[in-house]
């Protein structure tokens, strides 16, 4: 099996490890099923674990390589570290701009309250598009193999997909949770939930296809990738782990989670 796994593309590498990481977010969504309401502490501690392993990820799985493969290159690491880190946030904010576009009443009819119905539109097609950079950062990372650079490694790359797919089950619940209470029936909720983190294959294949094609553009690749999940952790997780005043908890579940995603990285890379 692992043979079998080994002798794979590395885009469909990838594609299998999104796969779980989509399956990570339908499992959190499928709470749904079970209840209208989560713990608050329960909540607020999952979704600031959550930031933590995507902050080690940032660093682990795509800084740190990215740096060292800008330096085999012969350009200084800090180079592509900063300008890739800045575009991705860049990127995001931009997107972010894009979001009071959107037409709520199409897509969550069913919510009848005029606030929850924005609420709730915002917050799925948010954690949407910051499934985008997650499933980018895989695919990046799984891509680099093919590239031979002495810093890419299957068993990192791994790490940094476990790691996303244990922050995609808060996620998923994130999501689904909210839409039930404001009136969407299960399975819809549920739907919605795991959509989020549908976009995360797709979003792998073409990473890893890209930085396959355009070898010289790997570092600028990870570090945009590894902007764009900082700048999700800096304007979303955080604050809305915070929000409810859970601060102390909220901190502490972060270093857990920080901890956790730098043991799975520096013990399997």
């Amino acid at each position: 099996m692992i043979n079998w796994f080994m002798d794979l593309s590395p885009v469909f590498q990838a594609l299998i490890f999104t796969i779980f990481t989509w399956g990570a977010t339908a499992l959190g969504a499928a709470v749904v099923f079970f209840t209208k309401t989560v713990n608050q502490k329960l909540f607020d501690s999952m979704l600031a674990f959550a930031g933590g392993v995507m902050i080690a990820a940032s660093f682990w799985s795509l800084l740190s390589p990215g740096i060292e493969m800008a330096e085999e290159q012969g350009v200084p690491g800090y180079i592509p570290a900063v300008v890739g880190f800045l575009l991705g946030g860049v990127f995001l904010l931009l997107v972010d701009r894009i979001l009071p576009m959107i037409d709520e009443n199409l897509y969550f009819k069913d919510i009848k309250d005029k606030k929850a119905k924005h609420r709730t539109a915002m917050l799925v097609f948010s954690l949407t598009l910051h499934n985008i950079p997650e499933g980018l950062a895989i695919g990046v990372a799984f891509g680099a193999l093919a590239a031979n650079f002495s810093t890419a490694s299957l068993s990192g790359a791994i790490a940094l997909a476990i790691g996303i797919g244990i922050q995609n089950i808060p996620e998923g619940t994130a999501v689904s949770l909210p839409l039930r209470r404001d009136g969407m029936s299960k399975k819809k909720s549920f739907f919605y939930g795991q959509f989020s983190g549908m976009v995360e294959p797709m979003a792998a294949v073409v990473g890893a296809l890209a930085v396959i094609v355009i070898q010289p553009l790997l570092p600028y690749a990870l570090s945009f990738a590894a902007g764009a999940m900082i700048f999700v952790v800096a304007k979303e997780v955080i604050p809305g782990s915070q929000e409810k005043g859970h601060v102390q908890l909220a901190a502490m579940s972060l270093l857990v989670g920080f901890s956790v995603m730098m043991v799975l990285d520096v013990a399997l890379g």
